[in-house]
C-alpha cells in the first residue's frame, strides 16, 4: 500500500489529483490539504509515504513545507507538483529535501510515473525540467573550472601532492615569491583559509587522487 497526501488550494485539482492515483490498484489518498501549515499538520498526523505538494500553497509554500516536513519525517518523499518552471524554485526544492518535480500540464500523462518512481526512493523530474537542472550543472561546472587559473590549478595540486614552495618553484622554473602568489590567489578565490582546505579542494575537483 502507498499512502499519499495531497496538498494544493484549489478543490478541483485535489480532486483530480486524487482520482488519478487513487485509480491506481494500492494507492490511497490518506490526507488532503488546502494550504501549508494543514499539510505540515496532515503529514506528521497521517505519515504518508509519499506528499504530492502544489509549490504556491497559502500559508507556507512548498519550499518551507518539504522542509519542514522532511525533518520530521525523513522518510517521506515530496514530490512537488506546480505551474511553474524556475531554476531557483527547482534548487531550492531539492535542497529543501524535495525529490520530484512535476508540471501541472504534464499531470495528466506523467503523475503515475512520477509517484511510481519516489515510491522506489528514486528521483523523478519531467524533460524540462531535467534539461534546465541540468544547463544549470554544467554552467556552475564551468565556473568553477575556470576561477583558477591553468598556472594556479598546477601550483595546487602540486600543494596538495606535498610539495613544498621551493620544490614547486623548482619543478615550473618559477620564484618562491611567485609560488607563494599564485598559492595566495588561488586561496583567495576559493575562500580557503588553510592549507589542508586547499588538499580537500584539490581532492573533491580530482586534481589528485585521493
Amino acid at each position: 500500500m502507498v499512502r499519499i497526501l495531497v496538498a494544493d488550494d484549489h478543490d478541483v485539482v485535489r480532486s483530480g489529483v486524487r482520482g488519478i492515483l487513487e485509480a491506481r490498484a494500492g494507492w490511497e489518498v490518506v490526507a488532503e490539504a488546502s494550504d501549508g501549515m494543514a499539510a505540515i499538520q496532515k503529514a506528521v498526523e497521517t505519515q504518508p509515504d509519499i506528499a504530492v505538494l502544489d509549490y504556491s500553497l497559502p500559508l507556507a509554500n512548498g519550499v518551507e513545507v518539504t522542509r519542514i516536513v522532511r525533518a520530521k519525517l525523513p522518510k517521506l518523499e515530496i514530490l512537488i507538483f506546480t505551474m511553474h518552471e524556475n531554476e531557483e524554485i527547482i534548487g531550492d526544492l531539492l535542497a529543501a529535501g524535495a525529490k520530484g518535480y512535476l508540471l501541472k500540464s504534464d499531470a495528466r500523462e506523467l503523475l503515475i510515473t512520477a509517484v511510481e518512481s519516489l515510491a522506489e526512493h528514486r528521483p523523478f523530474f519531467t524533460g524540462k525540467v531535467s534539461e534546465a537542472l541540468l544547463e544549470t550543472y554544467v554552467s556552475k561546472y564551468r565556473e568553477g573550472r575556470h576561477v583558477l587559473t591553468a598556472r594556479e590549478r598546477r601550483v595546487v595540486q602540486l600543494i596538495a601532492e606535498g610539495h613544498s614552495n621551493k620544490s614547486i618553484a623548482d619543478l615550473l622554473s618559477l620564484s618562491a615569491k611567485t609560488v607563494e602568489t599564485h598559492r595566495s590567489s588561488a586561496m583567495r578565490k576559493l575562500n580557503l583559509r588553510s592549507t589542508a582546505a586547499l588538499v580537500r579542494y584539490a581532492v573533491r575537483n580530482k586534481l589528485v587522487e585521493a
